[in-house]
């Protein structure tokens, strides 16, 4: 059998110890993405709505943690941790996340650009944005409709979805299109992040909690709760906060990031 030189050797040590070049990590993801359109429609409710369902455990950390530490200034920067369980529970259970898609699979439409594309991602899109909204009302009515947690944790979760409805429209569309951002970026630095990936999620998850940038299926599950505890009426939970959400993180996942990074790989390609 043949062996390696000690050129071979050096080399295939150098390319392990290398980052990955843009333009792998891009293929990696546009595959991602043609594999993500492939999927029927079944799968795909299933999979969003236990999306949905998970990213609920955001809130119920994030007001766990909150109830059980004393009011101090300090206290969000320990609380916004549990903010990150939801998308590390998504990412890492590899369930279909809207925020998620609108890098992935927008990728392989900005390169063929057809009709019969346009309408698979359409497809996905409504699919999984419908599937985890319906997950985030349950766990929300739940949260409210049951007695899950202690009312110290209900008053914990009033607060939190309270300060999220604080805003306006344009602000909220504002900071969601930076929320976009950064969890499209996060899906960019995952396939290459081997034993980081942990991290990635949780840091990123964590700056965008941190930050009260709105998340349409996170933030949703602090919007439904106060929806079904009577508190905001459905005109303001989808007007005020649904809405500008959904623009802004579709601005941010879609404009930011995968159009720049489209524009880069493929300009470079050509």
């Amino acid at each position: 059998m043949a062996t390696k030189s000690s050129s071979e050797r050096k080399q295939a040590d150098v390319a392990s110890r290398t980052a990955p070049p843009g333009d792998v990590v891009y293929k990696a993801i546009y595959r991602e993405g043609e594999h993500e359109l492939k999927r029927g429609t079944s799968a795909l409710g299933l999979s969003g709505l236990a999306a949905g369902l998970s990213m609920g455990t955001s809130l119920l950390a994030e007001g766990l943690l909150r109830a059980h530490l004393p009011d101090a200034p300090w206290r969000p920067l320990i609380t916004k941790f549990g903010y990150s369980l939801g998308f590390l529970i998504v990412i890492l259970g590899r369930q279909q996340l809207f925020t998620k898609n609108t890098l992935t699979v927008i990728l392989p439409l900005l390169k063929e650009k057809n009709v019969s594309l346009f309408r698979n991602v359409a497809r996905l899109w409504a699919i999984v944005l419908f599937a985890n909204l319906v997950g985030a009302f349950v766990f929300a009515w739940l949260l409210v409709h049951t007695s899950l947690v202690t009312n110290e944790v209900q008053k914990a979760f009033v607060e939190i979805a309270t300060a999220a409805q604080q805003p306006g429209f344009g602000t909220i569309v504002l900071r969601g299109a930076l929320a976009g951002w950064l969890i499209a970026l996060m899906v960019w630095l995952l396939p290459f992040a081997e034993t980081a990936r942990v991290w990635v999620i949780i840091l990123i998850g964590y700056l965008v909690g941190i930050a009260d940038l709105p998340h349409v299926v996170a933030g949703n599950v602090e919007n439904f709760y106060l929806l079904t505890s009577g508190t905001i009426s459905t005109a303001h939970s989808f007007g005020h906060f649904l809405l500008p959400t959904l623009i802004g993180n579709v601005i941010g996942g879609v404009a930011l990031v995968a159009v720049g990074a489209h524009a880069e790989f493929t300009t470079a390609e050509n």
